[in-house]
């Protein structure tokens, strides 16, 4: 009698430890689902488009096309600073992503923002992500040039700074081949249009297929390509 309860409290015990490591994977493995958090403002949010055609609905599409199993998260808030994207970094992290994409800043420069201060913000964001061990994408903005040859200079170089410090997979401006182009944008002439976002996914592509890659990596071997 007291080796069946020995061993039948054995069994339980692994049976725990089993469902406590089962929690959350360091990473993804090959040919499962990669789960990507796309964590920006209105550029992510899909402001002005229905949700089929914004930016997280085409690039999980366009990954789908290439045969990768991939679920990209609209985690997008439109209006937000870098300093939102801290404030409410905590319940998007609770949708268990295995990778992120980030994409705040436009409305810093729109702002006219202190750049050391969305600095300060965007590091406090990758550094959280870099302990819950998510590989991530960071997109860099540009100030808008009516604020001044020194205010651009400084905003601008807040984007690689901080990829280079985090050792992230970094895509230089989000609007890329996108801003200022009439027939790519809304009327606003700040937010994509439908064919503005797929030339947007299109580009970033590829920075996002080395994203899922790192995703893939067993914990520990995240950073390179």
């Amino acid at each position: 009698m007291l080796t069946v309860f020995r061993t039948g409290l054995y069994g339980m015990t692994l049976l725990l430890l089993a469902l406590v490591l089962a929690g959350r994977p360091a990473a993804a493995k090959d040919g499962e689902s990669v789960r990507i958090l796309a964590y920006g403002d209105s550029l992510v949010a899909g402001y002005g488009l229905p949700e089929d055609e914004a930016f997280p609905a085409q690039l999980e599409a366009a990954l789908q096309q290439e045969g990768i199993d991939a679920e990209v998260i609209n985690a997008g808030n439109s209006g937000d600073t870098t300093a939102a994207a801290v404030s409410r970094l905590d319940w998007v992290l609770a949708e268990d992503p295995d990778a992120a994409i980030v994409v705040f800043g436009g409305n810093d420069g729109l702002r006219g923002l202190d750049p050391a201060e969305t600095y300060a913000n965007l590091d406090e964001v990758l550094s959280r992500l870099r302990a819950d061990g998510l590989p991530t994408l960071l997109t860099g903005m540009k100030a808008p040039r009516n604020l001044g040859a020194d205010y651009a200079k400084e905003f601008d170089a807040v984007f690689p700074r901080l990829a280079e410090t985090h050792d992230i997979v970094f895509y230089p401006f989000f609007l890329e081949g996108v801003a200022a182009q009439p027939a790519l944008n809304q009327a606003d002439g700040i937010h994509p249009n439908a064919r503005g976002v797929e030339k947007i996914v299109d580009k970033m592509l590829p920075d996002v297929r080395t994203l899922v890659r790192r995703a893939k990596k067993p914990a520990g071997e995240a950073s390179g390509s």
